[in-house]
């Protein structure tokens, strides 16, 4: 090659350049909080990533690669939501990617998207609700531990896990996990209209599938990876520009302060995804 070769090339490039696709990684658990050991999802860290995935002029896609076994409903909605703003205003598309896992709130934020294109091997679904914990009654009734709070109001000590559990705590719990699914499930009709196929029943509660299975249901559109997708779309010399927060340098040095929540937030989340088999 020239030099003449070289100069049409980057005048090329100036006058006519290749697609650009910002890409966001959506890894981990969905929580409202962050710690040191791990990269949960929620708006707070991912608030400014979207706003510059979304910033370049010319986009022609931005791509979502998600790869989450759920956590916060409020977080999921509020990212979704954000994204769906985001999408709305600057007129781009947007194509999640599932990885591993997208469930539970991992789907609700696929389902931002207008399009879902997964592995044939992912896991897909999980469109539910769930409250988990543990019981000590006994356990402290054995130490010879005595348990003192003191309460305003009936609900305070609702589900409490030091507490014999009551038949009206669990009935009011099922009562807000009700409201809560209700509103996944309008999600899930609103972004995949006209798309789901099969009886509601069996697509919301809270089962899981492989990407080939969610293709046969309506909850994904294609089998895939985000690049072969890509450069089948926009071709070639198609540009996948990653956009990514960036830890503050005082979160580096303060970090160690702490290190137990984080150890138990790492625990929490290798729990989740175990649950999916990874």
């Amino acid at each position: 090659m020239d030099i003449s070769d070289t100069f049409n090339d980057l005048v090329e490039r100036f006058t006519n350049p290749p697609p650009l696709v910002s890409v966001v990684r959506l890894q981990g658990l969905i929580a409202a909080g962050g710690g040191m050991l791990r990269g949960g999802i929620n708006l707070a860290n991912q608030a400014g990533v979207l706003k510059a995935a979304f910033a370049p002029k010319r986009l022609a896609a931005v791509a979502l690669v998600i790869n989450s076994p759920g956590g916060s409903p409020v977080q999921s909605a509020l990212i979704g939501k954000r994204i769906r703003q985001h999408a709305e205003e600057k007129k781009v598309p947007v194509v999640a990617f599932v990885e591993d896992v997208a469930a539970s709130g991992g789907y609700w934020l696929a389902a931002a998207a207008d399009e879902i294109i997964a592995d044939p091997a992912s896991i897909v679904g999980s469109i539910g609700v769930v409250s988990a914990g543990f019981g000590f009654t006994e356990a402290i009734q054995r130490l010879g531990i005595e348990r003192r709070v003191h309460t305003q109001g009936e609900r305070k000590r609702m589900l409490d896990p030091f507490m014999p559990e009551r038949p009206e705590d669990v009935t009011r719990l099922e009562a807000l996990q009700a409201d809560i699914h209700d509103g996944f499930k309008e999600w899930v009709r609103e972004r995949r209209q006209g798309k789901l196929v099969g009886d509601e029943s069996a697509l919301f509660n809270g089962d899981i599938w492989t990407g080939r299975q969610a293709l046969a249901l309506g909850l994904v559109d294609q089998l895939g990876d985000l690049r072969s997708t890509m450069r089948t779309r926009f071709g070639e010399k198609v540009r996948l520009r990653l956009v990514g927060a960036r830890r503050a340098p005082w979160r580096r040095l303060l970090g160690p302060r702490s290190l137990a929540p984080d150890l138990l937030a790492a625990i929490e989340e290798r729990l989740a995804w175990n649950r999916w088999g990874l």
